[in-house]
C-alpha cells in the first residue's frame, strides 16, 4: 500500500472512531493485533503471560490517546508499538521499584524459574537499547527481514545496516550480561 492511500485511509477511520464508530475500532483492531502482539511478545521475550497483559494496556492507552494519533507522521501500527515501547519501559520501572514474585492460584507462572529469569534478562536488556538499536533488530529477527531490504526501507546501504546491525547485537550482549 502507499503511503499516501495509508494515510488516507487511516485519517478515515481516525475520523471515524472519534465519531463513535465501533466498525472503525474493530478494523483498526483487527489489521493491527496480530503484528502488535508479536512485537510486544519479542519484546518480552516470548513470556506470553506478560505479553497479554501489556498488549492489553497498550490497546487501553491507544483508547484515551487515539486523538493524539496523526497518520501524516507515523502509521498506526508504528504508533501503536511507541505506546507499547512506553508501556513495556513503565511495567519494567514500576517491577524495580516493587520486586513480586508473580503467582497464578498460589503457583509460579513458569514451571522452569531458570528460563523464566533467562527471559526476564532479555525483556530488561531490550528496554535498554536506544531505539535505533531496538528497530533493527526488530527488523531482522522479528519481522525476519533481509538487511537489504531494511537497508533500502531505511534509505541506507546495506553496509551502514550490518555494521548497525553488529553494533546492536553487542549493545544487546553487553546489557544481558550487565543483568547477571
Amino acid at each position: 500500500m502507499q503511503d499516501s492511500d495509508r494515510v488516507w485511509r487511516e485519517r478515515g477511520l481516525r475520523q471515524a472512531v472519534l465519531a463513535g464508530d465501533e466498525n472503525a475500532w474493530q478494523t483498526w483492531y483487527d489489521q493491527a493485533f496480530a503484528g502488535l502482539y508479536a512485537y510486544v511478545c519479542w519484546r518480552c521475550a516470548g513470556m506470553r503471560d506478560l505479553a497479554d497483559e501489556l498488549v492489553q494496556e497498550t490497546w487501553l492507552t491507544a483508547v484515551r490517546r487515539v486523538r493524539t494519533f496523526d497518520p501524516d507522521r507515523a502509521s498506526f501500527a508504528t504508533w501503536l508499538r511507541g505506546i507499547a515501547s512506553n508501556v513495556i519501559r513503565n511495567h519494567l520501572r514500576q517491577r524495580r521499584r516493587t520486586p513480586t514474585v508473580q503467582t497464578l492460584n498460589g503457583q509460579e507462572v513458569s514451571a522452569n524459574p531458570a528460563e523464566r529469569a533467562a527471559a526476564e534478562r532479555i525483556v530488561l536488556a531490550l528496554a535498554t537499547l536506544s531505539e535505533r538499536h531496538e528497530a533493527v533488530l526488530r527488523a531482522k529477527y522479528l519481522e525476519q527481514q533481509a538487511v537489504v531490504a531494511i537497508a533500502t526501507e531505511w534509505q541506507e546501504t546495506p553496509k551502514a545496516i550490518e555494521s548497525l546491525l553488529t553494533r546492536a547485537r553487542e549493545a544487546f550482549r553487553q546489557a544481558y550480561l550487565d543483568l547477571e
